[in-house]
């Protein structure tokens, strides 16, 4: 059965350029593995991901997270059974989100991951996404 699964957390400490490299390419390689897809968000002191795969391999990925000292305030948005994958073309890709982004400042300055339904979240997340340029897309 595929899942998809979406959460945000917060980075633990100054994210740097190393440490998100470093992160993408750690997902890259077990995502590959376990065939679990999906999309990273970062920015204003965010992270946003959404997992797509099977349920097991989800859930284990997600406790792994919720574990990983590089994240606090880890929140499950939604997990939801899907037919077919919405982000089957990566393996995990990268979407930078400045707090100067004119989607983020303007189009939905009230935005708060922490406290949006759902649909929203998934709303914000593909405009971000759809506006954004990924800056490592690694296909899976």
């Amino acid at each position: 059965m595929l899942v998809r699964l979406l959460y945000v957390s917060q980075p633990v400490g100054p994210v740097t350029t190393t440490m998100t490299t470093l992160i993408l390419e750690k997902s890259d390689a077990n995502n590959k593995q376990q065939d679990i897809t999906g999309v990273l968000c970062q920015g204003s002191g965010l992270w946003m991901q959404v997992l797509e795969g099977e349920r097991s391999k989800v859930n284990l990925l997600y406790s792994k997270i919720m574990a990983d000292r590089n994240h606090h305030n880890v929140q499950l948005l939604s997990m939801e059974e899907i037919s077919q994958r919405q982000f089957g073309q990566w393996s995990m890709t990268l979407v930078y989100l400045s707090k100067d982004d004119p989607l983020v400042q303007m189009a939905h300055p009230e935005f708060d991951p922490y406290t949006a339904s759902s649909k929203d979240a998934f709303f914000i997340l593909d405009e971000l996404i759809k506006t954004g340029s990924p800056i490592l897309n690694t296909p899976s």
